[in-house]
């Protein structure tokens, strides 16, 4: 009984976690609807544990896991047992010109000193008629730190592909103000109020960043649970009836190399 209970426990709490999760659900829901244009060969730049394998698998017929080795080691994702299928130094990506169908970077642009060159890594492996799915955050938490650099508007994220020589096709922001504001509440609630940061990666989120070891406030957890959750009900009613999509948590572009005249 007891390893049925511990499975059912973990299952609510994921659950639980990723609706109050803002970011997460908004990443979720952008991604399972550009799924569909995913095909061939999908390469995933920084995947940690795969998170969104399930999303595509059924749209390529090849998921292939990439990440820097130097800091994915440094992760609480480097002990689970499904993780990248390659590593690499985190300079040139170790696949040939033109080697993938598609090319999925979700989160991982502001986590490199030198945006530019992955982005132009990105493009050299995708194929002609392929497509990236680049998502980058707008505003976001300090995360994985020292190893935090940037943040991109779309502006700055067209200029990025546009020297890599792709071009967008297509912009979607993640969430509205009310999304933004419910998230920096709530994150603040967990990792500040409950120290539930531990408790979080033992429920497989915050895969990116290190093993956190401080014991949670357990005492707190019921009325921070309580109250993350209305706020999270509060920021999605509030991105629907009185939305500002000026202020987000992030972009997600679809971009592809220039069409042939």
């Amino acid at each position: 009984m007891a390893p049925r209970f511990v499975a059912a426990f973990r299952r609510v709490g994921r659950s639980a976690a990723n609706f109050v999760d803002l970011q997460w659900t908004l990443t979720i829901a952008a991604l399972e609807g550009v799924a569909p244009l995913a095909r061939g060969r999908l390469l995933d730049v920084g995947s940690g544990d795969k998170p969104y394998l399930e999303i595509f698998a059924p749209f390529v017929s090849e998921y292939i896991g990439v990440e820097h080795e130097a800091s994915f080691k440094q992760t609480s994702s480097a002990g689970r047992s499904r993780g990248p299928d390659v590593l690499y130094d985190g300079e040139h990506l170790p696949f040939g010109t033109g080697e993938f169908d598609t090319v999925l970077c979700v989160q991982t642009l502001e986590d490199t000193p030198k945006p530019q060159a992955l982005v132009s890594e990105l493009a050299r492996v995708l194929r002609r008629d392929g497509r990236l799915l680049l998502m980058a955050p707008f505003s976001f938490r300090l995360h994985e730190e020292p190893h935090d650099y940037f943040r991109y508007s779309p502006h700055g994220l067209r200029v990025l592909l546009e020297n890599a020589g792709l071009e967008i096709e297509r912009c979607d922001s993640l969430g509205g103000l009310w999304s933004l504001i419910g998230h920096k509440l709530n994150s603040y609630l967990a990792f500040s109020v409950a120290r539930a940061g531990g408790f979080a990666q033992s429920l497989d989120k915050l895969g990116h960043e290190a093993a956190q070891r401080e014991r949670p406030r357990y005492w707190l957890l019921p009325p921070v649970a309580l109250s993350m959750a209305s706020i999270a009900a509060f920021a999605r009613i509030g991105d629907r009836v009185a939305s500002d999509r000026s202020e987000t948590l992030g972009f997600l572009v679809i971009a592809r190399h220039p069409r042939e005249a």
